[in-house]
């Protein structure tokens, strides 16, 4: 089609070509002909209904007429919202994300329409159209930079929230950026948002940052609290955050105890444990609240065994290994970290490997593919966990079976790109080389040679790792 031409004129060659009239056009796609003669004429505009009978009866792709509509009943008209709208999510449900963002520059000339564009976003988001969504916000924050609405926080709130995934680079700017918006949120988006920031940083590992969102996610869901349940008067409340206010206070200890593990203090990781064992003072008693009170509960007794275990405890492992049994679930993570306090106390724990050896054996098949972002998210605790195997025979002169988990491992960290796990196993190689057969060496080359990227030894910081000790 030429850029001149309009959809009138296309349905009518189409019709004269064809060598049908228009109640056989009418017939074949359901319209009324005399509906059809007046948009020949001009006399009456195309609504997005008719627009995709009409391709379908000219036998056209879903979508093909989309750039010629845009032209001839948007931009060349007044605006008209009632039939953006429908078009709008037209054009999302066939990914037609360049005619999205030709309508929604067009209409920002038109600041009255932001607030409606901003509710499509909404709209669209709350559809998982996310890549649809993103250009409106975009184009509304664009709109309101300079006047510090909610409006604008929630528009960066969202593309921060769609902007996050399994690229770290991406997650550390789009957390940087967004940190300044969070105080124009709303109160229950505050607490939304702090969690989320509070998640993106720990899976960057930036534990500073996650204390202090944390902490700030704490102070204002007390005050929520206070306001809602406490003796005081109560004030009038807006909307409601996503889960129940006792839950927003809780998920801070919890990531604070993660932080102090994270710096080897497991005693004050084990004193945060404690304010969320004792659920006590919980006034919500809804069947929601119930289930999350006694995922808490889980919580504390899972991480007040791992935080026992991670200062040296060897008396704690007959019960962490009892939960584990019963929580399928997190047999690996548990492993892990029985594996890493077991090299750095240099406990014996050959009886627990054989006690979960089937378990162990299973993992290496669940892993044997790393593609989506949860296979990655799981195969690099698994790569880690070969890691401390390796180490763990290495060092007791099992240079064999070690060797084959360090290759292993480091097969692992290679797939997902700059895991630091590759320098523990370089490490560990370089340490055990002698041990190595030629084969080990061989193979050894062979997956360095597929190392893009190593970087300085001292860090690495791992773009795929989004595991997270305390288990949140």
């Amino acid at each position: 089609m030429k850029e001149t031409t309009t959809i009138r004129a296309e349905l009518e060659q189409y019709i004269r070509r064809e060598g049908i009239t228009i109640s056989k056009f009418g017939e074949k796609t359901g319209i009324n002909a005399g509906t059809i003669s007046a948009i020949i004429n001009g006399n009456r505009p195309i609504a997005m209904l008719l627009l995709d009978r009409i391709a379908a009866g000219m036998g056209l792709e879903e979508g093909s007429l989309y750039e010629l509509y845009i032209d001839e009943f948007i931009r060349n008209t007044a605006p008209n919202w009632r039939r953006v709208r429908p078009f709008l999510h037209r054009c999302a449900e066939l990914n037609k994300l360049d005619c999205i963002k030709q309508v929604v520059e067009f209409m920002m000339d038109y600041l009255i329409y932001a607030p409606a564009l901003f509710e499509t976003a909404e709209e669209l988001f709350s559809e998982g159209r996310f890549e649809a969504a993103a250009i409106i916000y975009k184009n509304v924050a664009e709109s309101e930079k300079y006047q510090h609405s909610e409006r604008l926080a929630l528009c960066q709130y969202r593309l921060f929230t769609i902007t996050v995934g399994d690229d770290q680079d991406e997650n550390l700017w789009a957390a940087t950026h967004f940190e300044s918006f969070v105080e124009r949120l709303g109160e229950a988006d505050q607490l939304d948002a702090l969690r989320d920031l509070a998640n993106t940083y720990a899976s960057l590992r930036r534990w500073d940052k996650v204390e202090w969102f944390a902490e700030k996610m704490a102070q204002k869901a007390k005050v929520q609290y206070e306001q809602k349940y406490g003796n005081t008067r109560k004030s009038e409340r807006g909307r409601e955050p996503k889960g129940p206010l006792f839950m927003y206070i809780v998920y801070s200890y919890v990531l604070r105890a993660g932080v102090w593990d994270e710096r080897g203090d497991y005693q004050k990781a084990l004193e945060y444990v404690s304010l969320y064992s004792d659920l006590s003072w919980v006034q919500e008693d809804t069947e929601e609240a119930r289930r999350l009170k006694a995922l808490c509960s889980n919580w504390a007794e899972a991480n007040g065994y791992l935080y026992q275990l991670m200062s040296g405890s060897l008396d704690v492992i007959p019960q962490y290994v009892d939960y584990l049994e019963k929580n399928e679930g997190e047999i690996l993570v548990g492993l892990h970290k029985i594996m890493v306090a077991a090299n750095r106390y240099d406990f014996n724990v050959d009886h627990v490997l054989q006690h979960f050896e089937k378990q162990i054996e299973a993992f290496a098949d669940q892993h044997a593919k790393v593609g989506t972002y949860t296979e990655q998210m799981s195969a690099s605790l698994y790569a880690r966990f070969l890691a401390e195997m390796a180490c763990y025979d290495l060092n007791k002169h099992r240079y064999s079976k070690g060797m084959k988990f360090l290759l292993e491992s480091l097969s692992y960290s290679v797939v997902l790109n700059g895991n630091p796990v590759t320098i523990k196993c370089v490490g560990l190689f370089e340490k055990y080389r002698h041990t190595a057969t030629s084969e080990d060496k061989e193979e050894y080359k062979n997956l360095l040679g597929e190392v893009e990227y190593i970087g300085e030894v001292e860090y690495i910081h791992d773009k795929k790792d989004r595991f997270f000790s305390a288990r949140i």
